[in-house]
């Protein structure tokens, strides 16, 4: 539920991040969304019954908890690319460390990578000087330009569209431990970028301010 007097903010978000998603491709300006989720483990306590000609295999209703992990994404959605990484938290740490890695690792030779993520408190610039040296906070920030979808607003950043595709083609079932996540979402992440599955958003400023006209304040005719 969108406030009243927030509707402005929303606004102003969101169409910040339309316009960037309908820029035009630039290989030294990248559009990276971001975003972040969990995935419960869950081992068996009795061996499912294996599928066989006529009947799939059943997997009993008990199970056994053990313990959660935390998945991060990053997607290119232009160019049909994607990562995910596997960690046991989601601190402002760990969040420091994805970033890092987004410029270092993934795109080096980058001037500047815009990055779509929500306002999770831990999305913060200052976090980079809370753990690392200064001049390294300094470095990756003047490569990272950060966009935020607005609250309420997360069905802007592209990266849930990726992570639907996640869990329905790989994680719709029970994961007994992170040994197994990993290797199962690694493999699904080398699938997928193999085919080069891009996102083809079509909504643009112009559509909100049609379709989404109620949320705008209504400050002049």
């Amino acid at each position: 539920m969108i406030e009243s007097g927030e509707s402005a903010s929303f606004v102003c978000k969101m169409e910040d991040v339309l316009d960037l998603y309908h820029e035009p491709y630039d290989e030294k300006r990248p559009v990276v969304c971001f975003d972040e989720s969990n995935k419960e483990l869950h081992k068996e306590v009795r061996d499912p019954l294996p599928a066989r000609p006529g009947a799939v295999a059943r997997y009993d209703y008990t199970y056994e908890r053990n313990g959660t992990r935390n998945l991060f994404v990053m997607s290119e959605p232009l160019t049909g690319w994607r990562h995910i990484e596997v960690t046991e938290r989601r601190r402002k740490e760990e969040f420091v460390a994805q970033m890092q890695s987004l410029v270092d690792d993934h795109y080096p030779d980058a001037d500047c990578i815009r990055v779509v993520m929500d306002n999770l408190n831990t999305h913060q610039r200052y976090a980079f000087y809370e753990h690392l040296p200064p001049a390294e906070a300094r470095r990756l920030l003047r490569k990272l330009e950060f966009h935020f979808t607005p609250e309420h607003g997360s069905w802007l950043n592209m990266a849930e569209i990726e992570f639907s595709a996640l869990w329905t083609e790989c994680l719709d079932r029970r994961i007994p431990d992170a040994a197994t996540l990993r290797a199962e979402v690694a493999a699904w992440e080398r699938t997928r970028n193999e085919d080069e599955s891009e996102i083809d958003w079509q909504f643009t400023a112009d559509d909100a301010r049609i379709k989404l006209r109620q949320l705008y304040p209504a400050n002049h005719d």
